[in-house]
């Protein structure tokens, strides 16, 4: 073995294959890496390259993060000029002229057409802290402490956030009791349609029902880990009817299906509910770049000046990156492009279905559910193959049995195409591979 004291290198992982550092060095906490086992090394729009030159259609768009692609042209130059005249980075909480036009842009360009009097508190770098701060302002404004959050969810892994998430094998990790959040049944998923807001209540309408008053009800419009399930508009504005009966905060976390990945800017927009408060993360900042929000509807704002505290409240390059995605709003390139790019994926998907196959289409969010084809057994087996042939893919839901495709909104026909075709062949590559016919029962 090389002496350490000579090289700093015990395990010569300068000298082996090009992941042996990170397999050396970095936490076993790490987990895209495995799915993807590449160095990617550079990006531009729907296309990711690999430090060998290998190239990938993005079809995860960093779980959301990316909605307008990789390094769009127009949302880096913002950047690299900002940075180019030594504009400043790190600011706390303090005001800034890249802060001014990001908070005086959102309100023109995407509350007031929308009649929305919310106001922006920045949160941190990452969704959950959103989710943590929305919370905690719903129980400070309440004087309660209890919340409702459903099955299929996720919010998070922090303390709080990690409380209003369903998935019991992420629960176990907190090592601590999460008994602060009541789980209703989503009103719609793997098993059918439930009926939530009745059950619900009942629950806060019964004396004896044994379940508290909550400070606030939690939900996705749109559960994208868990499975992209979008519950119905007329259940949406029932819930929004019933919390305002009883004095509960409607909280709709928005940091993966807003931004215009699953229609409108945001994922509630066609229901016509306004949410109390909105939390939103990943591509608000427009290039990936870390940036989380909490929008507060007029007259929530309770809380009092150094209440919720960060250091990283101030991505200056966020906001920059942020405003810069406005921008996109108002040109009808970009939209005309989304808008015919979910149309797309949504022909395609009808027009290629196979029995046992479940679609669903929300935006550019697509859920191919291979519960009754061999669950996320095959799943897995697809994602493999499709990173193989050169396409990035997630699975996601129970048992990762449903195959989640997130395309940039900017990615064009012949992309979309590419890499929906390619989907379908590892599906039908991997049926025939496994025996399982199209028409397996679950």
């Amino acid at each position: 073995m090389t002496d350490l004291m000579t090289t700093g290198d015990p395990a010569g992982i300068a000298a082996g294959s090009p992941t042996a550092v990170f397999a050396a060095r970095e936490s076993t906490v790490r987990s895209y890496s495995r799915t993807y086992p590449a160095v990617l090394a550079s990006a531009r729009g729907t296309t990711v390259v690999g430090e060998d030159g290998t190239e990938y259609v993005d079809f995860f768009s960093g779980a959301g993060a990316l909605n307008y692609g990789h390094n769009h042209p127009h949302i880096k130059r913002r950047v690299v000029d900002y940075l180019g005249g030594d504009g400043l980075v790190h600011a706390l909480d303090c005001h800034t002229p890249a802060k001014r036009e990001f908070l005086d842009r959102f309100g023109r360009e995407i509350l007031e057409p929308r009649g929305m009097d919310h106001r922006i508190q920045f949160c941190g770098g990452t969704g959950t802290d959103a989710v943590e701060a929305a919370l905690k302002l719903a129980r400070k404004h309440t004087g309660r402490s209890k919340v409702i959050a459903f099955s299929g969810s996720y919010h998070g892994v922090s303390r709080g956030s990690l409380a209003a998430t369903s998935d019991l094998r992420l629960r176990r990790t907190a090592g601590v009791a999460l008994d602060e959040v009541t789980f209703l049944p989503f009103p719609v998923g793997p098993r059918g349609g439930f009926a939530t807001t009745a059950l619900l209540e009942q629950l806060l309408t019964d004396d004896l029902s044994g379940v508290e008053p909550p400070a606030a009800v939690i939900l996705e419009v749109v559960q994208m880990e868990g499975g992209v399930f979008r519950i119905p508009d007329a259940a949406l504005r029932s819930l929004r009817s019933l919390c305002d009966a009883h004095g509960i905060v409607l909280i709709v976390d928005d940091i993966q299906a807003g931004c215009g990945r699953t229609g409108g800017f945001f994922s509630f927009e066609r229901s016509g509910v306004v949410p109390d408060l909105i939390t939103m993360s990943k591509s608000i900042s427009g290039l990936g770049l870390p940036m989380s929000l909490l929008l507060i509807r007029g007259g929530m704002d309770s809380w009092e000046p150094g209440d919720h505290p960060g250091t990283f409240r101030g991505n200056q390059l966020a906001f920059v990156a942020g405003t810069a995605a406005l921008d996109l709003w108002r040109s009808e390139d970009f939209l005309t492009t989304a808008r015919r790019g979910a149309e797309l994926l949504r022909r395609f998907w009808r027009d290629n279905t196979l029995p046992g196959l479940v679609v669903r289409c929300e935006g550019h969010a697509v859920g191919v559910d291979l519960t009754a084809l061999g669950g996320g057994a095959t799943a897995s087996a697809v994602v493999a193959r499709c990173f193989e042939r050169g396409v990035i893919v997630e699975s996601t839901g129970r048992d990762k049995a449903v195959l989640k495709l997130l395309p940039p909104l900017v990615a064009d026909a012949d992309t979309l195409g590419l890499g929906c075709a390619t989907v379908l062949e590892a599906i039908l590559h991997t049926l025939a591979e496994n025996q399982i016919s199209p028409d397996a029962k679950p």
